[in-house]
C-alpha cells in the first residue's frame, strides 16, 4: 500500500523539504499552502501529476479545510500521515503590537492545525495513520519579542498532547518535532508591531540549520515511531535553564534577543 501524506506550508521551507523527501520515499501527495502561485511551481518540480495533489488552502479558513480533506478523500482516498507545519512568527514587543498581529499568529499556528486535525480524524483512524506537528522550543520557554509565537506553540503542545492520550485507542501516532533555528522563509515573514513584515533581522542562539536536515531527523523520528524530537542540544540547554535557573535564563535572553525589542 502506497502511503499517501498531506504537508501544510508545503510550497517553502521546511515543508518543501518533507515534501520532496517523502516523495523520493514514493509517497503519494496532498501539498497544501496559501501561495498558489508557488504551490503550482512545486507540483510541476515534482512532476507526478499521478501521486501529487496541489490544493490551495488558507488553514485559517473553515471552509479550505474541509475541502482539502474532501479533495484528499475524493483523490486517494486515504491519508496515512498528516503534517500540520504551516507557520507564522512575528517579532515585536507585546505591549506595543497590535492585536490583529495575536489574533494571526494564534490562527495560523494553534487554531489552523487543531481544525485541521479533527477534520482529517475520520480518514486517519481509517488508516491508524500518523500525525506530526511542528512546535517549536520557543513553546517551553519565553523568547523576548515572540510573546504570540510563544504562545501558539505552547497551545499547540498543550492541545496535541491530550489529544494523543485520547487518540491511542484508534491507534493513531503522534510525532512532536521541536526545531528551534532553521534557514527557512518563516523568519523573511515574520510580522512586526503593525502587522507589517517585520524590518529588523531576527535574533537567535546557536547555529542555524537547514530545513532537510531537519526533514530527514523528522522521517526518521516518524519511521522509529518516536513522540518527541527535540534535536539542537542548544534549545535543549535553554528550555532545562528556564526551569533550574530561570533568572540565569532571562538574563541571557535579554541580551540575546535585546535587537527584538525595539
Amino acid at each position: 500500500m502506497i502511503n499517501t501524506t498531506l504537508v501544510t506550508g508545503a510550497a517553502s521551507g521546511l515543508g518543501w523539504a518533507m515534501a520532496r523527501h517523502w516523495h523520493a520515499a514514493g509517497h503519494q501527495l496532498i501539498l497544501a499552502d496559501i501561495n498558489a502561485e508557488q504551490l503550482a511551481q512545486r507540483a510541476e518540480e515534482l512532476g507526478s501529476p499521478d501521486r501529487v495533489l496541489t490544493v490551495t488552502t488558507d488553514i485559517t479558513s473553515e471552509a479550505d479545510i474541509n475541502r482539502l480533506v474532501s479533495e484528499t478523500r475524493k483523490r486517494f482516498g486515504r491519508l496515512d500521515l498528516l503534517v500540520n507545519n504551516a507557520g507564522i512568527t512575528h517579532r515585536s514587543p507585546a505591549h506595543q503590537t497590535d492585536l490583529t498581529v495575536f489574533r494571526k499568529v494564534m490562527a495560523v499556528d494553534w487554531q489552523g492545525p487543531v481544525e485541521l486535525t479533527l477534520a482529517a480524524l475520520p480518514l486517519l483512524r481509517e488508516s491508524r495513520g500518523s500525525i506530526i506537528c511542528i512546535g517549536s522550543m520557543a513553546g517551553w520557554m519565553p523568547v523576548p519579542g515572540r510573546a504570540a509565537y510563544c504562545a501558539a506553540k505552547s497551545a499547540l503542545t498543550q492541545f496535541f498532547e491530550v489529544l494523543r492520550l485520547e487518540l491511542e485507542p484508534d491507534g493513531i501516532h503522534l510525532l512532536m518535532a521541536y526545531p528551534s533555528f532553521l534557514d527557512t522563509p518563516i523568519e523573511h515573514h515574520a510580522l512586526g508591531r503593525d502587522g507589517q513584515v517585520a524590518s529588523h533581522p531576527r535574533s537567535m542562539v546557536g547555529g542555524m540549520k537547514s530545513a532537510e536536515w531537519m526533514a530527514e531527523l523528522i522521517a526518521d523520528g516518524l519511521a522509529q515511531r518516536k513522540r518527541w524530537l527535540m534535536p539542537e542540544p542548544v534549545s535543549r540547554f535553554g528550555s532545562l535553564l528556564w526551569r533550574f535557573a530561570p533568572s540565569l535564563y532571562l538574563h541571557q535572553v535579554r541580551k540575546r534577543f535585546a535587537g527584538d525589542l525595539r
